[in-house]
C-alpha cells in the first residue's frame, strides 16, 4: 500500500466519508493515552457525564473511540523515601478511581480489559473498553514488589520515566541540560525490565532517554511500545523518536504510537499560533481586568488561586472570546491539526512498517488538535486515514490491531519466563 496515494479521485467526498464512517464502526478504535483527573471519578461528577475533559463516555460514545487506555500517571519528585511513598499514594489513587468507574459508576457502559481477548469481548458486548498503563514508574520506589502489584491491579504497560530522571532510568529531558543520573538505566531499571517481561507488562519508552531506549532494548525479551511519541526527523523535539530509534523498534518487533500533541507534530506552526493567540488572550484579560495565565503558568499557581480562576465566569469565557477573535483575522496562523498528524503516521509507516504503528493522544494531558480534539472527533483520524488511500485493513492495524498484538507477544514471552 502506497500511503501518501489519494483515495480514489472518482470517489465523491459523501461516498468516500459513507466508507469512513463503516470502517470505523466496524474496527475496534483504541487510544494508548488519556490521562485522568481524579475529581472526575466521584459519585456527582464522573465520566458517565459529557463533562469538558477530552475524554468520557458520551464523547468516546459519540466519536466512536472504543478503547481508552487511562493513565496512572505521578510526576517526578525527589528520589527519598517521602517522594516515593507520596508518589505510590497518588498512583494508588488513580488506580482505585478507574476501578471505580468500571465497577460503581458505570459498569454497564465500560469494563476494564487486561488482555486482547477481553478487549473483543467487551467491545463486541457494546461496552466501551478501559485499559490501564502507567505514566513514570516513580511510584514504584525502591521495592520491585510494586510492579506485580500494579500489574495485578490491571497496569499492562509502564514508562520507568517521565519529566525528569526517575530511580529507574534517565528521562529525555536530560537533553535541555546534558545532565545524566544513570546514563541509560539503573540497576534498579534493569531489574524492573526483567520483572516487566516476566509478568507479562509492556514497556513503554515515550518518555525515557535515548541511552535509557537503548537498554531497554538490548534487555527486553519482548516487544515494547511508545504509547506516545512521534517522528524526531518531522518535528525536532525530545520527545520524538529520531531515526535510529525507530529502527530499533522495528527490529524489536513493537509500536510507535504516533501523539496528537501539537508541539510534538509542528512545532514551528504550533508556535507561530499561540504567539499570535497569547497577544489576544493577554489583550482580552486586560480588558476583563485579568492576568492571563498559559498552561504551564497555570500550573505553578497555588491552588486557592487556581480555584479562584476556575470559578470565574470571565476567565473561562476567554477561550471563546480569543477564538472568535482569530477566526476573524485574515491570514491568522493555521492551527496543528488532524492532517499534520497523519504526516507523522505516513513517515512512520514508510520508515519501520505498517506493523510498527498505532495511534494516540494524550487527552487530558496536553493533546488534542484541530480536528481531533476531543473523543467526540476520533472519527476524523479515521477519515484522514482512508483520504490517504489506507485500506480497512491498514486502518485496523493501526487502531487496534499492532498494539493488540505486542500485548498478546508479551503475555506469551511471560509464560517462557514462569
Amino acid at each position: 500500500m502506497s500511503c501518501k496515494n489519494n483515495a480514489t479521485k472518482t470517489e465523491d467526498d459523501t461516498a468516500l466519508k459513507d466508507r469512513a464512517k463503516a470502517i470505523h464502526e466496524r474496527i475496534i478504535t483504541l487510544d494508548t493515552h488519556c490521562d485522568i483527573n481524579i475529581s472526575n471519578f466521584t459519585d456527582s461528577i464522573n465520566y458517565s457525564q459529557n463533562l469538558e475533559s477530552q475524554v468520557n463516555l458520551p464523547k468516546m460514545q459519540a466519536g466512536g473511540l472504543d478503547v481508552a487506555w487511562f493513565i496512572v500517571y505521578t510526576g517526578q519528585d525527589t528520589l527519598s523515601a517521602e517522594g516515593y511513598k507520596k508518589a505510590y499514594q497518588t498512583a494508588m489513587t488513580k488506580f482505585n478511581a478507574i476501578h471505580k468507574l468500571v465497577n460503581d459508576i458505570a459498569p454497564d457502559a465500560i469494563e476494564l480489559a487486561t488482555n486482547s481477548d477481553d478487549v473483543r469481548r467487551i467491545h463486541k458486548s457494546g461496552k466501551k473498553v478501559a485499559m490501564i498503563g502507567i505514566e513514570n514508574g516513580y511510584p514504584v520506589g525502591l521495592d520491585i514488589k510494586n510492579v506485580e502489584k500494579f500489574y495485578n491491579l490491571g497496569a499492562r504497560y509502564m514508562s520507568l520515566s517521565h519529566n525528569g530522571h526517575s530511580q529507574l532510568c534517565d528521562s529525555n529531558t536530560g537533553e535541555k541540560d546534558n545532565v545524566w543520573l544513570h546514563n541509560g538505566l539503573s540497576e534498579l531499571g534493569k531489574e524492573v525490565i526483567a520483572e516487566m517481561n516476566r509478568l507479562g507488562m509492556m514497556i513503554d519508552i515515550s518518555h525515557p532517554s535515548k541511552e535509557a531506549i537503548r537498554d531497554m532494548v538490548e534487555l527486553s525479551k519482548a516487544p515494547i511500545i511508545a504509547s506516545h511519541s512521534s517522528a524526531r526527523a518531522l518535528c525536532d523535539h525530545s520527545r520524538n523518536l529520531d531515526d535510529e530509534q525507530l529502527e530499533w523498534i522495528k527490529g524489536n518487533g513493537g509500536v510507535v504510537h504516533a501523539v496528537a500533541f501539537k508541539s510534538y507534530l509542528n512545532k514551528e506552526k504550533h508556535e507561530a499560533r499561540e504567539a499570535a493567540l497569547n497577544k489576544i488572550r493577554h489583550q482580552v484579560a486586560d480588558s476583563l481586568g485579568l492576568k492571563w495565565y498559559g498552561r504551564w503558568e497555570f500550573r505553578n499557581l497555588d491552588k486557592e488561586t487556581q480555584d479562584a480562576l476556575k470559578a470565574n465566569p470571565d476567565w473561562n469565557a476567554i477561550p471563546e472570546i480569543v477564538h472568535n477573535k482569530a477566526s476573524k483575522i485574515k491570514d491568522f496562523p493555521k492551527a496543528v491539526d488532524v492532517a499534520d498528524f497523519v504526516d507523522h503516521i505516513d513517515y512512520l509507516v514508510e520508515k519501520i512498517g505498517l506493523e510498527h504503528v498505532g495511534i494516540s493522544s494524550d487527552f487530558d494531558g496536553g493533546g488534542g488538535i484541530e480536528g481531533w480534539s476531543d473523543a467526540s472527533e476520533t472519527f476524523n483520524v479515521t477519515l484522514e486515514l482512508v483520504k490517504r488511500g489506507y485500506t480497512e485493513d491498514d486502518i485496523e492495524k493501526l487502531w487496534s490491531g499492532n498494539l493488540l498484538r505486542v500485548l498478546d507477544e508479551v503475555e506469551a514471552v511471560a509464560k517462557t519466563l514462569n
